[in-house]
């Protein structure tokens, strides 16, 4: 498999009227998303936190580059969320993956002065290391995959680790984070001191991570931001990140489904992430035969349902994917030629796949996969239901594989919806009222409405 690189490319500081002031081309690459931030505040928001709004657009990063919990799915092609912004007394630049399956933020520390957007914490006046002993590292860190511990120096000490099972270490610390011209003091992160993968050259333009779930050190939870959205376009994955209240007349009403929330601890459950409740899927109109209890999690938290826009497609439980896996190839028999090759599994997950010659433009009509959530529903059609896979060629046919995989085969216990689901879709992740909403919408023509991705 080729590497894959991140293209980073320069902020990006955007008026909120001003239609001609974002002009940089997207990349056609259904890889890694990049937000540019621009900084603006809505008339429309009720909040008393400003209303940040980020465009979105694709780019390509290093497989295994970013550091992962242990829970997270080792996908060979991860799709991310980054933002460029600046750090420190005086300010550095840096670029963050955003990642909602995530809590610690972290920036690379390498000292290497030959790393152009690694943070240098020793050029910053108001970086300060947190001990060991601080409320901040003896309490907030409950929920880390991998607890926080002390070091030699008495300073709070992280690991993080990666998809290959490797890791990262460092120090838990805190300092300024900008956002345009407005300041964040005594925002906590990881300051981590190791590179990332072999290709240290593609490393050094990604910085770090920042984490959006619920967890207490999360960046929307130290922001104390209500709730943010996201809406990505389907035609050309360009979008935009929206930080706080989308109080607008043209928003289409949503659709809620209620976080799941435990008080218990679980082994295999996720508290901090953004869970929600499966209740069934249907194929076009079919709704699959599969007992409630399938989407429940079991006594030991195994079972839960994540939405994670740092995952790319969509994973279930062996038996919902089995029946939706046969269900799809009954719905598609005679109209797609299947692929018959056992050795061939796309990203270790995805054993559905065709055959599509190389000179058919179009895929024929394909039934629809609706994901039932308690409230609210997600329906997945066209060119999304399939994905075709890049440098797989048999014969004179490419290879698309269906973008429903197998979370068994990854060993991990739970359903996972993925953002290549959510295109086209406007997310809200609603802290306060601890709830999703969900709303089919033109991603392309919400983003014209704040001038993002013109």
């Amino acid at each position: 498999m080729k590497p894959y690189y991140l293209l980073l490319l320069l902020l990006h500081l955007m008026p909120c009227c001003n239609s001609n002031s974002f002009t940089t081309p997207f990349l056609k690459s259904l890889s890694f998303l990049i937000f540019y931030a621009a900084f603006c505040s809505s008339s429309s928001s009720t909040s008393q936190t400003p209303t940040l709004v980020l465009p979105l657009k694709t780019q390509i990063i290093p497989s295994g580059s970013i550091p992962r919990p242990p829970n997270k799915l080792p996908f060979h092609h991860n799709v991310s969320l980054t933002v460029s912004l600046t750090v420190g007394t005086p300010p550095q630049n840096v670029s963050m993956v955003i990642d909602t399956g995530s809590e610690l933020s972290w920036l690379h520390c390498n000292k290497t002065p030959n790393f152009p957007t690694t943070f240098d914490p020793a050029r910053s006046t108001s970086y300060s290391p947190i001990p060991c002993s601080s409320p901040t590292c003896t309490t907030q860190t409950q929920d880390f995959p991998i607890p926080a511990s002390c070091d030699n120096n008495n300073l709070c000490h992280a690991t993080l680790s990666y998809a290959d099972a490797s890791s990262s270490e460092g120090n838990l610390a805190s300092d300024t984070f900008y956002f345009g011209s407005s300041d964040i003091p005594g925002t906590v992160f990881g300051c981590m001191d190791s590179s990332f993968s072999s290709n240290s050259d593609e490393d050094s333009k990604s910085t770090g991570l920042m984490g959006m779930n619920r967890g207490s050190l999360s960046f929307v939870s130290q922001m104390r931001f209500p709730k943010f959205s996201y809406c990505i376009s389907g035609s050309d994955f360009s979008g935009l990140l929206l930080l706080g209240e989308a109080n607008f007349s043209w928003l289409t009403p949503l659709n809620y489904t209620p976080l799941i929330e435990i008080s218990t601890p679980l082994p295999y459950f996720d508290r901090v992430a953004y869970t929600v409740q499966l209740e069934g899927i249907k194929v076009s109109d079919k709704l699959l035969s599969l007992p409630k209890s399938v989407f429940v999690p079991d006594h030991t938290g195994a079972g839960q349902t994540m939405v994670d826009s740092g995952t790319q497609f969509t994973f279930l439980l062996g038996p919902v994917y089995t029946a939706l896996k046969n269900e799809f190839l009954n719905r598609t028999a005679g109209i797609l030629r299947v692929l018959e090759d056992p050795n061939f599994v796309f990203q270790g997950a995805m054993d559905l796949c065709y055959r599509v010659p190389l000179n058919q433009l179009k895929l024929p009509r394909l039934p629809t996969v609706t994901l039932m959530f308690r409230g609210a529903e997600m329906t997945v059609s066209g060119d999304w239901i399939l994905y075709r896979v890049p440098g797989q060629v048999r014969g004179s046919d490419s290879v698309h594989c269906l973008t429903f995989g197998n979370s068994d085969l990854l060993g991990v216990e739970a359903f996972v919806i993925g953002h290549h689901h959510q295109q086209n879709v406007w997310m809200e992740f609603d802290l306060e009222k601890s709830r999703i909403g969900l709303a089919q919408m033109r991603c392309d023509l919400a983003g014209q409405r704040f001038s993002v991705g013109q």
